[in-house]
């Protein structure tokens, strides 16, 4: 029954808008259990994944006697159809491509849905699944190479040469038994792009990274980015696309199958200066549908006060000063200051000091009082070039 089901499965996999499906044996995955300990132990994990490794590593451990996992991918677009218009003196930020159009959870989410609830159809009601998408146990991309859905390149990203490594992935472990797809061979060769362009050092070249250091990870911290990442963020407000636009794989590459999927280019370039000010129900109802709405406005708030510092954009000087005086939040307030000075950098402005210094005798909170503390002998460094 297995073999004529998978071929059905197959069909309608496609019929529901999955772009490639494989299937694989629910084995532990033995040869990741070193591999993440190590990560874990070198502190190179981000705290975003699921935290016990063996349920990560052993699929027992999270379903009841599974035989089989189903694995799927999902194409998204590389590049946009139209952007914004070009304004002298409007700087915008960016989401990077894997948060554009509608979030991926969900798309993914209602296609398994769907596709769960059509084998069910077409077998007993003994049979039982239990999919998930990337916030789930299982390793997306162990699960995808193992099903033949493409392999695991040095950026640590599933590749596949029809899509590249610009593919959403899920998976459903399931009880019904299938057979195994065939694997993809490594197909990086002596390439090391990928790891030469990673502005951060992060990746280490074997398809694993050091979460701490990737900008993906940093751009969706909640706390003071650290200062050696500010300037290499540029102005991508969420994630992070280097390892992927310098991919061979992906030269070319750009799959408009999915309307949904499909970016609106005000939000996903949006302009940086009204977000500093943007209330919760405006983001919410302006940037909810997209992945990198998922840690709240607060993070890209913050990056968007860093995107302007690296703009260097004088026109954002009212606007950061008035962050620093109104804005309730300590970290918001203290890369405000931060990037006053770097924005400043070429000049002597007392005034502008004077209105820090003044800010600063209300600080409370050491990371922030250090943040105006910095930025003010900075400035204050420049009225000796002056």
């Amino acid at each position: 029954m297995s073999s004529a089901l998978k071929e059905k499965i197959k069909h309608k996999a496609k019929e529901i808008g999955i772009d490639k499906i494989g299937f694989t044996h629910a084995e532990p995955f033995y040869d990741l259990e070193d591999k993440l300990h190590k990560q874990k132990e070198k502190g190179f994990t981000s705290g975003f994944e699921h935290d016990v490794i063996e349920e990560r590593i052993y699929p027992e451990k999270i379903f009841d006697q599974p035989k089989s996992i189903i694995a799927i991918a999902v194409a998204y677009p590389s590049k946009m159809r139209s952007k914004p218009p070009r304004v002298k003196g409007e700087r915008r930020g960016e989401f990077a491509r894997a948060s554009w159009g509608v979030d991926y959870h969900d798309v993914l989410r209602d296609r398994m849905d769907r596709l769960i609830e059509y084998i069910k159809d077409e077998t007993s009601d003994e049979t039982s699944f239990k999919p998930m998408v990337d916030t789930g146990e299982l390793v997306d991309v162990a699960v995808a190479q193992r099903a033949g859905l493409g392999f695991i390149g040095r950026n640590g990203l599933l590749i596949r040469e029809e899509f590249g490594s610009y593919v959403y992935l899920g998976e459903i472990i399931t009880n019904i038994e299938f057979d195994s797809d065939e694997e993809v061979p490594f197909g990086c060769g002596e390439c090391t792009r990928c790891v030469t362009a990673c502005p951060t050092g992060a990746l280490l070249g074997d398809g694993r990274m050091n979460a701490q250091k990737c900008l993906s990870y940093q751009t969706q911290t909640k706390g003071y980015m650290p200062k050696e990442y500010r300037r290499k963020m540029g102005h991508v407000i969420y994630g992070c696309d280097i390892c992927q636009i310098v991919c061979p794989y992906n030269k070319g590459v750009d799959s408009h199958f999915h309307e949904e999927m499909e970016p609106e280019p005000e939000k996903t370039m949006p302009l940086l200066k009204p977000l500093l000010t943007i209330s919760n129900r405006e983001f919410k109802d302006t940037y909810g549908e997209l992945a990198g709405s998922w840690r709240g406005k607060k993070p890209l708030q913050r990056n968007a006060i860093i995107a302007l510092a690296n703009y260097r954009d004088r026109t954002a000087i009212p606007d950061l000063l008035k962050v620093v005086d109104t804005d309730p939040r300590p970290m918001i307030r203290g890369t405000a200051a931060w990037a006053i000075s770097k924005i400043l950098k070429k000049e002597a402005n007392p005034e502008v000091v004077g209105f820090l210094e003044e800010a600063l005798e209300k600080e409370t909170d050491p990371e922030t009082i250090q943040e105006f503390q910095e930025a003010i002998a900075d400035m204050k460094a420049r009225y000796d070039e002056a």
